[in-house]
């Protein structure tokens, strides 16, 4: 029983380290987007924040889990994760309306080396929490927190395509090469946004495959 508490423990430890890194992620992430005018980056970094709001319903639900694990999702779950679709499908559109005015445009962002900062230390946080949530959910046999896991996933994925956006601009001065990378990013958080009103409507998303 110990044990058990234990893990639970950790499993919320984990959640509480992903929202903080989130949003000292997304903080740093707008502020260079912004100043070296880098799409990819930029969008990167309002992912960070929905990755918080988001991060928020998962700790409720950890705490509800370990408290009582055989009760129904909260209210509070349930609209954390309706917002967070939303904000994904906003994040989605008005990506997708800044990418073709860019290309309109032709415009270059000033420089791409803070996204590949940014994305590498993305990457090493991401897989460590990864492998945490792996091994805590898998001594739980808990489902939820693994699905919590294949998310951050998803996290480790959008720190990849900034990572290769910023390296082939940083290598290539292809200019373009922003907006393909915030076109990935489009991606992932459409994909995002339809699994949390999934959830919402406690309907097993494809992110716990």
């Amino acid at each position: 029983m110990k044990n058990t508490e234990k893990l639970y423990e950790r499993a919320l430890w984990l959640a509480i380290i992903t929202v903080v890194y989130n949003f000292l992620e997304g903080v740093v992430a707008i502020y260079f987007g912004v100043s070296d005018e880098t799409l990819a980056l930029f969008g990167f970094g309002v992912d960070s924040f929905i990755e918080v709001l988001s991060g928020a319903g998962i700790i409720a639900m950890v705490l509800r889990i370990r408290n009582n694990p055989d009760t129904e999702r909260s209210q509070f779950e349930i609209t954390a994760l309706r917002i967070t679709g939303t904000s994904f499908y906003i994040l989605a559109v008005g990506l997708g309306a800044t990418v073709v005015v860019n290309l309109v445009n032709g415009h270059k962002p000033e420089t791409t080396l803070a996204g590949l900062i940014i994305s590498l230390i993305s990457i090493a946080t991401m897989w460590l929490l990864i492998r945490a949530k792996q091994d805590v959910g898998q001594k739980l046999d808990s489902a939820p927190i693994l699905a919590d896991a294949n998310c951050t996933r998803v996290c480790l994925y959008m720190s990849v395509i900034l990572l290769v956006s910023s390296a082939v601009y940083t290598l290539t001065g292809f200019g373009f090469v922003d907006s393909l990378g915030a076109i990935g990013l489009i991606y992932f958080s459409y994909n995002e946004g339809k699994e949390a009103f999934e959830k919402a409507h406690g309907i097993e998303c494809s992110c716990e495959d």
